[in-house]
């Protein structure tokens, strides 16, 4: 009688759990010991109007105010929208009588940059903005073959209070009008024209494709996106921007999802879920207390029907937290029984920090965190994490100390 193969030893430990914790800060807190969300832009002063903050007939009607005819806001959409300039001395098709005037009221300036750090390579530059109030804020411009992102703020700070986003840790400043989202675009695409993203100047090279994964929950600042996409989109009086390159990121605040769903703008839709049980969900996305996981992935659903864009599902990989091969099934689960080919998932190794909790998956983790979910019939692609090494990853934009101490020496 053949001898019996010995049999596979049977796995009996736990894989680990590791809990969300803050490091470093002391997440703050409602009177009833929750993570405290704020919802509401605190009040402060407002920037000045803008041109990008006006409808067209808006613009007409400002510059009548200012004792100039209608036409001359379309010229100036022009320079603003086209040429990428807020320079009056630029403009010199613009009588000389007035012209300050009329810049100076429909072309305030919006952005100060404080500083600007850039890979070894060029391909990625992040940018430190002073608002007109003090705020801080960044945004991230990269270059990939073929297409140019920008990685946008709609928010001073972040009022989602999540335990391992680095935005969040000083609460909500305030939110960004749609002006001061829309400078950021247009102040990076005059760097690309003047050849500042690691190539040589290119009049035709602008930013293809918006990403609002910047500091801020977009959705929490609701009329000021929008507006500022419908202007990104404007083919006559805006940016002329495809909406399919524009990304709106949440981390699934469903009311707000299910008014994107009817706004008949077919930008690219992104939840970031993070885990797909309450349990963990909870602790990690405090906004989870309010729309558990079935709801948000129901309205992201509802999403695809209404618009018929994809769905991207957006997954930091932390380890011994998030990434377990059970959370990995749960997960496809969750997704197929909504259908297939409405969703894609982009897992991204969280942005590592030495001895913390908060750290990335290893390699073999992530590979069969990957596997599985494709092997589901759920197209999953692991993202590239650019920008790592000026703190301009997802979930390091944050202004520091240091950058404050600039930005008061900065003149406005």
């Amino acid at each position: 009688m053949a001898d019996t193969p010995p049999s596979r030893p049977v796995r009996t430990t736990t894989p680990r759990q590791v809990r969300p914790q803050t490091e470093g800060w002391t997440q703050a807190k409602d009177a009833e010991g929750r993570p405290l969300l704020q919802f509401a832009s605190p009040k402060r002063g407002k920037p000045p109007v803008h041109l990008a903050d006006l409808t067209p007939a808006q613009r007409v009607e400002k510059a009548t105010e200012l004792g100039l005819p209608g036409f001359r806001a379309k010229q100036l959409e022009k320079h603003y929208f086209t040429h990428y300039t807020s320079d009056a001395a630029e403009m010199t098709d613009l009588p000389a009588s007035g012209r300050e005037e009329l810049v100076a009221g429909l072309l305030p300036p919006l952005l100060t940059e404080v500083r600007r750090l850039q890979t070894d390579k060029g391909d990625t530059i992040k940018f430190l903005w002073k608002l007109h109030d003090g705020a801080l804020v960044e945004s991230v411009l990269m270059r990939y073959p073929g297409r140019i992102t920008l990685c946008v703020s709609s928010q001073a700070g972040c009022g989602m209070n999540c335990p391992f986003c680095a935005t969040g840790q000083a609460g909500l400043t305030r939110n960004m009008s749609a002006a001061e989202i829309i400078d950021q675009i247009v102040r990076a695409n005059r760097l690309i024209r003047a050849g500042g993203l690691g190539a040589a100047e290119h009049p035709d090279e602008r930013v293809t494709n918006i990403v609002f994964m910047g500091m801020g929950e977009p959705l929490a600042n609701y009329a000021r996106v929008m507006h500022a996409v419908r202007t990104m989109t404007d083919q006559k009086h805006g940016l002329g921007m495809s909406a399919r390159g524009i990304t709106v990121s949440t981390v699934g605040l469903v009311p707000a999802i299910r008014k994107l769903s009817a706004e008949e703008i077919p930008v690219t839709f992104a939840l970031s879920l993070h885990a797909p049980d309450d349990e963990l969900r909870d602790e990690l996305i405090p906004v989870n207390s309010r729309w558990k996981v079935d709801e948000a992935l129901d309205a992201a659903r509802e999403y695809f029907e209404k618009t018929g864009r994809r769905v991207s599902i957006e997954y930091a990989l932390i380890k011994d937290m998030n990434d377990h091969p059970w959370r990995a099934d749960l997960l496809a689960d969750k997704l197929n029984a909504r259908g297939r080919g409405w969703v894609h998932v982009n897992p991204i190794p969280l942005n590592p920090t030495p001895g913390s909790v908060w750290t990335a998956s290893e390699r073999g983790v992530q590979n069969e965190f990957v596997r599985r979910l494709n092997a589901a019939g759920i197209p999953t692609t692991l993202r590239d994490t650019r920008g790592k090494e000026i703190d301009g990853a997802c979930g390091q934009l944050v202004a520091t100390e240091e950058d404050e101490k600039a930005a008061e020496a900065t003149p406005a």
